[in-house]
């Protein structure tokens, strides 16, 4: 089981998430090929270079924005690990960032990635300031270079495909910090709501040093947060901060191992029956069972008291989305009550590479029981891509990577 795990001993910003990733492997070309799909070249520039932070060597990526409106420019508070980014004075709001993510050739998942964690600081800028989701406007968040942060971290996690997503406790920071309303207090009412539900540790220097963008990166993809490393740690990588402090201003991760011949987890069923619902709407609840991170989702028709036809609903999940799965179901549906019992999940151990086919590069997900690769599938959304821009069959696209030799 490949694991990325971070250790956020000095918090975590959208820039050193992207710098750590970049760090670890991702290759920055591939990076800047990617973003350049949101259409935005023009109103910015990424550099991307080696860089030192207490004798430690790492990445550091600096996202140089364009004055493309006017003269006039404002500095942003929002990177607080020592930015100093030129920004426009219009602020986006969440519709904005829908469509500039949707409109473009990325894949299905950066760009639900990318979204979900977009949601998380519009839902606590939205309960902080008592305002409709959308009417809410991101000010620093919603610049460009914040946008540049999250769709190119979820580039980078989509790339690296692994397996699990580790954090230690994160580190805030303390004091006070400058922002688009006036002094706050670390970590910032936006970090803070983010980080519900999530152990942190706060006052190791008097700044702060999770932003908003570090606090949905983390909340959006982590599965757990513990400082044992049970893992066999394979590669180290640092992403550079901007400002100096007493401690290094960098994000550690690790890329890791986990050797066992298949892989458990303990997941929940949700279960309910339902007998009431027009069926045309079953559709819609699974769309949205799955937005909201359920594992699986499946129905099976039967028969219920009277001899009534009827459906049962079943969502998998995991005790980081059962709440959000709960929600849906009573939201969305008929039901009433909802059964929950608690499974074990065995899976094979995977992991993903590239084949060279006559429509280009794909990535394969190899299954392996015992050690032994036992079956692999390319991915779907890579194939379908291809697929359009081919103008072909999926089902060539499939066959042309079949026909491989895969070991």
């Amino acid at each position: 089981m490949k694991i990325l795990y971070y250790d956020c001993f000095c918090g975590i910003s959208g820039d050193m998430n992207l710098a750590a990733l970049i760090d670890l492997g991702v290759p920055k070309e591939y990076l800047i090929q990617e973003l350049s799909k949101l259409n935005l070249n023009s109103e910015y520039e990424i550099k991307i270079e080696k860089s030192k932070k207490l004798g430690i060597t790492g990445t550091r990526v600096d996202v140089i924005l364009k004055d493309k409106l006017d003269d006039e420019i404002h500095i942003s508070d929002k990177d607080l690990h020592g930015h100093n980014h030129s920004h426009e004075h219009h602020h986006r709001n969440l519709k904005d960032i829908e469509k500039i993510i949707n409109s473009n050739d990325l894949s299905d998942k950066v760009k639900k990635l990318s979204i979900d964690m977009f949601m998380k600081v519009a839902e606590a800028e939205a309960k902080i300031h008592g305002k409709p989701l959308y009417e809410v406007h991101f000010h620093e968040v919603g610049a460009i270079d914040s946008i540049v942060d999250m769709v190119g971290g979820a580039i980078c996690l989509d790339y690296l495909k692994v397996d699990k997503i580790i954090a230690s406790p994160v580190q805030v920071g303390g004091g006070f910090v400058k922002c688009a309303h006036g002094l706050m207090p670390v970590p910032a009412p936006a970090t803070v709501e983010i980080l519900k539900n999530i152990p942190v540790n706060a006052g190791i220097v008097k700044f702060e040093t999770t932003t908003p963008t570090g606090a949905a990166i983390l909340a959006t993809n982590v599965e757990e947060f513990t400082q044992n490393l049970d893992f066999s740690i394979k590669k180290i990588a640092y992403g550079i901060g901007h400002r100096d402090l007493e401690i290094p201003n960098v994000l550690r991760v690790y890329l890791g191992e986990k050797e066992s011949s298949e892989k458990v987890g303990e997941h929940y069923i949700l279960e309910t029956n339902i007998d009431d619902m027009n069926p045309e709407l079953y559709g819609y609840v699974e769309e949205k069972l799955f937005e909201v991170g359920s594992l699986d989702v499946f129905k099976t028709p039967i028969f219920m008291k009277k001899g009534r036809p009827g459906i049962k609903l079943s969502v998998l999940t995991n005790e980081k989305v059962e709440q959000d799965a709960l929600d849906v179901i009573f939201e969305e549906t008929t039901s009433i009550g909802v059964r929950k019992y608690k499974v074990e999940k065995i899976m094979l151990n995977r992991d993903f590479s590239k084949v060279k086919t006559e429509y280009g590069d794909i990535t394969i997900k190899k299954s392996y029981y015992k050690g032994k690769l036992v079956k692999y599938k390319p991915e779907y959304e890579e194939c379908k891509t291809i697929a359009k821009e081919k103008n072909i069959s999926i089902d060539k696209v499939y066959k042309a990577v079949y026909k491989q030799d895969i070991n």
